[in-house]
């Protein structure tokens, strides 16, 4: 098909443009339109297929049949619109002046109809320069060999009671055993051991638990409601708490025996595999972190008060999207996934929308120097980008890819690796041992 387009300076996030069928082009869809409802509809007289024009005319109406047309033009035009001016819309494109429908076509006339592509907006950056990050050093660190060393003999954590006479306070483990007296036969059991850490347990029980003391008897009711399909429900649980002791966490020291308990002979040679598995980790983390963090920056530089919301909207409906389809890789579904975390529904979709608030704002920032840049995609850029994906037939998918719309969304892609290409390679970094400041820090509040 050919057609012409001539666009206008997007404003309010809105492209406008007028777009060109040859009238060549409304004759081949209007007599698509007759042979198709001809095929579509038995016409009483006429075999299927075979019905003349004004027959048709008579019984669906000759308005029906360009409708038909008009919108078979523009479904086929859109994509090489989009083409032509390369820009990847934000929600649907509408055709017609003030959200009225585009006019029908006129056999024998070009069909000239505006279009309106919403587009994301244009901004600026606080500074084009790339930016100051802090990033780990390369080598392990004698703190981040603690930290990791730390992190495995917290597997072999043992539980001694605590003699002080005192009441459970939050944060404390505790062995308890729990009697069922309605509705929370799944928390019942003898000698449990609960962390009262505001996660393992409901909120209201270990309100309860906090303050017993060793070998204190206690009833504890509470009541959960939640929303479900739009309807409030409400539960009610009672439990009878026995506390049997308050207990502290014992760590092993790092010594020889334990070392040889994970296959070593000494606690050097553990250390030193620690430190070899720490820095084989870094070779693959440390380029991720980087691109993270020169984004993250230059994201915090963008000059926007508030994302359109149509765009945050289509940015929220692709991480939705991936995140789903990670989960089915994994055979595992949402309701699944959120119960099993103890996540509600409603704070996910909340959590989801900070996340595609902060991606947007990274995304236009990218655009932004990418513009500055004067970043520009070739066609071989593109044809790379399918040969990464391990497409075996390139030409057929560009110009499949092309035929749909398509590839201004791949150079749109394109244009903010190059950005963030530039970012990594000219980033000024501070290195810093960020898990001994931690450990500072933690050492310091305490």
């Amino acid at each position: 098909m050919n057609i012409t387009v001539t666009a206008e300076k997007p404003t309010d996030e809105k492209m406008g443009a007028t777009l060109t069928i040859p009238a060549a082009e409304v004759d081949a869809a209007v007599k698509s339109a007759y042979k198709e409802i001809a095929k579509k509809y038995n016409f009483q007289g006429f075999r299927r297929g075979h019905a003349p024009r004004p027959v048709i005319d008579g019984i669906v109406g000759r308005e029906s049949v360009l409708a038909q047309a008009t919108n078979d033009l523009l479904n086929a035009a859109e994509p090489l619109m989009l083409e032509e001016l390369d820009v990847t819309p934000v929600g649907r494109v509408s055709f017609g002046v003030e959200d009225s429908d585009p006019e029908l076509v006129v056999e024998g006339t070009d069909y000239v109809v505006t279009a309106v592509i919403g587009v994301r907006p244009s901004c600026e950056l606080e500074s084009y320069d790339a930016p100051k990050i802090n990033m780990p050093p390369e080598e392990a660190t004698e703190a981040e060999i603690d930290w990791q060393i730390n992190q495995l003999l917290s597997y072999q954590v043992t539980y001694e009671d605590v003699e002080e006479d005192r009441g459970a306070e939050p944060g404390d483990v505790v062995s308890v055993d729990i009697e069922n007296v309605d509705g929370a036969g799944h928390l019942a059991g003898k000698n449990r051991l609960l962390a009262l850490d505001g996660q393992q347990v409901p909120e209201q029980l270990q309100e309860g638990i906090v303050g017993m003391k060793k070998g204190e008897e206690k009833a504890i009711a509470w009541t959960h409601t939640h929303v479900h399909e739009g309807e409030e429900h409400s539960h009610t649980f009672s439990v009878k708490v026995t506390l049997n002791a308050i207990k502290k966490a014992v760590t092993p020291e790092l010594d020889d025996e334990v070392a040889k308990k994970y296959g070593y002979d000494d606690v050097a040679a553990f250390r030193a595999a620690v430190k070899e598995e720490i820095e084989a980790d870094k070779k693959t983390t440390l380029p991720n972190l980087k691109e993270d963090r020169v984004v993250e920056a230059l994201g915090k530089a963008l000059k926007l008060e508030t994302v359109p919301e149509a765009y945050q909207n289509e940015v929220f409906n692709e991480l939705a999207q991936e995140f789903l389809a990670q989960l089915q890789r994994q055979n595992v579904s949402l309701d699944m996934f959120l119960r099993a975390r103890g996540v509600k529904t409603d704070d996910f979709i909340a959590d989801l929308r900070v996340q595609a608030e902060e991606r947007a704002r990274q995304s236009l920032a990218l655009d932004s120097l990418a513009a500055k840049l004067g970043v520009e995609v070739t066609e071989d850029d593109v044809r790379g980008e399918f040969e990464k994906a391990g497409v075996e037939d390139v030409d057929a998918s560009y110009e499949e890819w092309k035929k749909e719309g398509r590839l201004p969304a791949i150079r749109d892609s394109i244009r903010r690796t190059k950005a963030l290409e530039w970012l990594v390679e000219n980033a000024d970094v501070n290195i810093v041992d960020e898990v001994a400041e931690r450990a500072n820090e933690a050492s310091d509040a305490e």
